[in-house]
């Protein structure tokens, strides 16, 4: 593994809170980002490494994608075992004990594209904010969208995108890639990161991050379009968050997109890191699901000295739950390569 890559430049001081207006409670109608705040963090992982030898989360896990189906919650996230990434599950009934992690989506050492890694982000489910995020069928199967990375490693050499299907949630039958990062314009032919499917009318709308070719890389977030999950058109917008000017929060990464629909307006959770190496989520707002505008304030950041996200909060995923918004975000706390990088939750209600 390269002593230099995403999870080295991911690594940064405590960033103080940020918030816009003061921090001070607005009207409703003057305070659009009001419904997407989460400021009540749980302080404690929720998942964390095993540290068992030979498992597949030994070392850390990361990305999670929250939903529900068959009257429970769900978590999936991705683990790394010093060779690379595997998704795996987990249950809970009240999105804060988490039990029966297992895999179910494994490198397949005989394939060229998933030989080291596969990391499906998201599964199609319901696009309002305001839902217990339950996943929608497609010809009766769930569909899922995954990326990987083709080298050994954390995060080595440039990543693809495809899609998964299956019947019971634990077996998945992985298709080909379906976005290459060669195909794509210059800010992608990095490698493309975090797929995020939605459904919009007849249309399936596939965003995700990608970073440019060398070092030190950008990233940012685009989108991809298709009506038959076969045939993929580059939004001509993309991409549709784009790095802002130096020294804001997201003036190196603008990744991870996670996007939902509320009250007729839509909404993009995605993290940004600065160069001064904070990384923290952050949120865009737009009345379309192609547009989007930054709301210029910190939804979760990183915490005090001493707490799990002491290093930083990012990537994130969201679900509601008896009036109340959990956010999920993997965090980190200590430096590489001695961090402790798990699964943490904030909610708009206190604990």
């Amino acid at each position: 593994m390269s002593g230099f890559d995403r999870r080295t430049i991911l690594s940064g001081a405590t960033a103080a809170g940020l918030l816009a207006h003061g921090g001070k409670a607005l009207a409703a109608a003057d305070d659009p980002a009001g419904p997407y705040r989460t400021p009540h963090k749980y302080g404690k992982l929720v998942i964390g490494p095993s540290r068992v030898a030979g498992n597949f989360d030994e070392k850390s896990v990361d990305c999670p994608f929250a939903f529900s189906a068959n009257g429970r919650f769900y978590l999936t996230y991705v683990g790394f075992d010093g060779t690379g990434y595997q998704t795996a599950v987990a249950e809970s009934h009240d999105l804060v004990n988490w039990s029966n992690r297992r895999l179910i989506l494994k490198r397949d050492p005989a394939s060229p594209v998933t030989r080291y890694n596969v990391a499906m982000a998201s599964i199609l489910r319901e696009n309002a904010l305001e839902s217990p995020a339950r996943l929608i069928k497609v010809k009766g199967r769930y569909l899922g969208a995954w990326h990987a990375y083709p080298s050994a490693g954390y995060e080595e050499g440039p990543a693809v995108i495809g899609l998964a299907w299956s019947d019971d949630l634990i077996n998945w039958q992985r298709g080909d890639p379906i976005l290459l990062p060669q195909d794509g314009a210059e800010w992608e032919r990095g490698g493309l990161y975090k797929p995020y499917l939605i459904r919009v009318g007849d249309t399936y709308h596939l965003y995700y991050n990608a970073k440019t070719t060398g070092t030190p890389w950008k990233e940012q977030t685009g989108l991809a379009t298709s009506k038959d999950l076969r045939t993929w058109t580059r939004h001509p917008a993309s991409p549709l968050i784009r790095n802002g000017a130096t020294g804001s929060w997201d003036d190196r990464f603008a990744s991870d997109p996670v996007v939902v629909e509320h009250r007729g307006k839509w909404g993009m959770f995605y993290f940004g890191l600065s160069t001064d190496k904070r990384a923290r989520d952050l949120l865009a707002l737009g009345s379309s699901p192609t547009e989007f505008v930054k709301v210029p304030e910190i939804l979760v950041d990183v915490g005090p000295p001493g707490s799990v996200d002491d290093t930083y909060a990012h990537k994130p995923s969201v679900i509601f739950h008896e009036g109340d918004l959990y956010h999920f975000y993997c965090a980190v706390s200590g430096k590489w390569p001695n961090e402790v990088r798990g699964i943490a939750v904030a909610r708009s209600r206190a604990w």
